[in-house]
C-alpha cells in the first residue's frame, strides 16, 4: 500500500474505508520515519535532519501509541485491518 492508494478510500462515503486509509497512511508515513531512524542513527541519511534523533523518536513513539488505539477502535468497530492489528 501506499499514500496515493488511499486517496479513494479517503473520499469513501463508508467511514470504516476513511478509517481504513487514516490507519494505512498512519502505518505509511510511522514506517518510514522508522526507516529513516534507522539510517539516522547509522549516519546513512543523505541529507542533514534539522531535527534531533531524539524529537523524531518521540514522535515515533506518538505514531506507534496512534497506532495502537486506532487498531483498539478497529477490533470495537469490526473494520478489518487485514491481520496488521493483533
Amino acid at each position: 500500500m501506499n499514500l496515493m492508494k488511499t486517496v479513494n478510500m479517503m473520499k469513501s462515503d463508508d467511514f470504516k474505508e476513511r478509517f481504513k486509509a487514516e490507519f494505512h497512511q498512519l502505518k505509511i508515513r510511522r514506517d518510514g520515519l522508522q526507516n529513516m531512524l534507522v539510517k539516522y542513527k547509522n549516519n546513512e541519511l543523505p541529507f542533514t535532519p534539522s531535527c534531533s534523533y531524539e524529537l523524531l523518536h518521540k514522535q515515533l513513539i506518538f505514531m506507534d501509541a496512534y497506532m495502537e488505539i486506532l487498531c483498539e477502535r478497529a477490533k470495537i468497530e469490526n473494520i478489518d485491518l487485514w491481520e496488521v492489528c493483533e
